[in-house]
């Protein structure tokens, strides 16, 4: 870890973080909450994807189905409209509307090779948009002179690097040059997690051999044909599968790269000086045990 100890953390002229876990848990709320302090940069992942990455095919797909309605078609063509997405670290809808939900088209669908491709359009998005965090992290110094950094990151990272791996070479890089934080949910946050999803279930990016055994399972259980899956009720089925494949392999991540901060912990903090607190105790926690 760049920090080994919490005298060292507290007393760093420059403090440089990266949190992850899964999404509802905390990460843009502490990520929003130094960002108004006016000293720490905020780099979001995810909106990095959707601007940098992913906002051609954004657009692109938003304009296909406005050329379906042929008063818009002939404005496109004439090109007295303009098409085009306002992603915000608030509202990142774009990129969630995009990548869909395997299932019916009738329901609102995608077939799952065309689903598949977009994953996969993600996962190099998302592997590209980590890949920046070293270029941010100097480009905030010297442009803004923000002294402070926080990488915020999507809740698929752990989808996309090999915990087992200590030369993994998307995590070697950030741990080089961040202290890496997993925030990690309780049983009690899990099942919050999971009704919230139930209620409202939002596209989400998978590994691909996770999605493919889950789907071969879900046809198999539900005796259906991928014309006849809700795309709803794949995603909230998968839901729960999905948070107990990547809990292990967050754990991995943050033993073998950083710390354990539990989500509670994170919940509860209001001030950047509360952040620092809390980040020493955990450094300190790991010199005792070390």
């Amino acid at each position: 870890m760049i920090y080994t100890s919490a005298v060292e953390w507290l007393s760093a002229p420059q403090k440089r973080v990266l949190v992850f876990g899964m999404s509802g848990l905390g990460k843009t709320h502490v990520a929003s909450l130094l960002r108004r302090t006016g000293d720490w940069f905020h780099y979001s992942v995810d909106y990095r994807i959707g601007t940098r990455y992913m906002g051609e095919l954004i657009a692109d797909n938003a304009k296909a189905e406005a050329m379906k309605v042929p008063f818009l078609r002939d404005l496109l063509l004439s090109d007295s409209i303009y098409i085009g997405s306002n992603i915000t670290f608030d509202n990142l809808n774009p990129v969630s509307t995009y990548l869909g939900k395997p299932g019916s088209p009738v329901k609102g669908g995608l077939p799952l090779a065309e689903y598949t491709r977009r994953q996969d359009q993600f996962r190099r998005a998302e592997v590209a948009a980590l890949l920046d965090t070293g270029y941010f992290i100097d480009r905030a110094a010297a442009l803004y002179g923000y002294p402070h950094f926080i990488c915020d990151t999507g809740g698929s990272i752990c989808e996309w690097v090999n915990p087992d791996d200590p030369a993994d070479p998307v995590m070697a890089h950030l741990a080089a040059r961040t202290l890496m934080i997993w925030i990690e949910g309780s049983e009690a946050h899990t099942a919050e997690l999971v009704r919230r999803f139930d209620a409202a279930p939002k596209p989400m990016s998978y590994q691909p051999g996770f999605l493919l055994d889950a789907w071969a399972a879900y046809l198999a259980e539900n005796a259906c044909t991928e014309a006849d899956v809700d795309p709803d009720a794949f995603i909230r089925w998968t839901y729960a599968r999905a948070l107990a494949h990547r809990q292990p392999r967050y754990r991995k991540m943050a033993e073998r790269w950083g710390l354990t901060i539990p989500a509670s912990e994170i919940g509860a903090i209001r001030t950047a000086q509360e952040f620092d607190t809390l980040i020493a105790g955990a450094l300190s926690r790991v010199e005792m045990r070390g």
